[in-house]
């Protein structure tokens, strides 16, 4: 996927990550943890969220 928005060169992938407000590209555990998250226990409490995990993008 990242050849996609990089045209597959070193020089366009750090172009890509530079646009990240995070300042780096997120990692699939991150991902994966945040979709763990809601059926867990630990978000018992939680009703109604809408979660976005995307390293700043939409701020």
């Amino acid at each position: 996927m990242m050849d996609r928005f990089s045209g597959g060169t070193p020089e366009g992938r750090e172009q890509v990550i530079s646009q990240e407000p995070i300042g780096r590209m997120g990692q699939p555990e991150e991902i994966a943890n945040a979709v763990v998250w809601p059926c867990s226990d630990a978000s018992s409490f939680t009703v109604g969220h809408a979660l976005v995990v995307d390293g700043g993008q939409t701020v």
